[in-house]
């Protein structure tokens, strides 16, 4: 006869701890993409834009455009939604160049968050165990 697997039994509660940790990362990810924090990208201003300049070269008797984009180190919503291709193409450029540090960061932020979590097991337990009797639905 074959066994049943049990059913899988899901959490009851919203951890606080994980909500903390998942807002690093996404801080984390929206610095280096977008040069503000994720409240900053809802919040900010919308100041994007860019602006072409022509110049002609006698030597080569041609003509060149410069494009300036300005606004472009702190994007927000407001900046995506009116100007999505410069967004797209400052976001693009951001990660190239924070793609390194901002693995180096998660790296050392998700292994500082699994160490702290460790050594204050016993704390967060004993807090855990007052919290339930309040049935709120939430521990830490």
């Amino acid at each position: 006869m074959v066994k049943k697997k049990g059913k899988r039994r899901r959490r009851k509660y919203d951890s606080l701890w994980q909500w903390g940790v998942a807002y690093g990362n996404l801080s984390i990810l929206t610095r280096g993409a977008l040069g503000v924090g994720p409240i900053g990208f809802f919040t900010g201003e919308e100041d994007l834009s860019s602006s072409t300049k022509s110049f002609y070269d006698t030597m080569l008797d041609t003509t060149s455009d410069v494009v300036t984009i300005t606004g472009g180190d702190v994007l927000s919503l407001g900046d995506v939604l009116s100007e999505p291709t410069l967004a797209w193409d400052q976001i693009q450029s951001n990660v190239r160049m924070n793609a390194i540090p901002m693995a180096t960061e998660a790296i050392i932020f998700n292994t500082g968050a699994t160490v702290l979590r460790r050594l204050l097991r016993k704390p967060i337990n004993q807090s855990n165990k007052m919290i339930r009797k309040l049935g709120m639905g939430v521990q830490i």
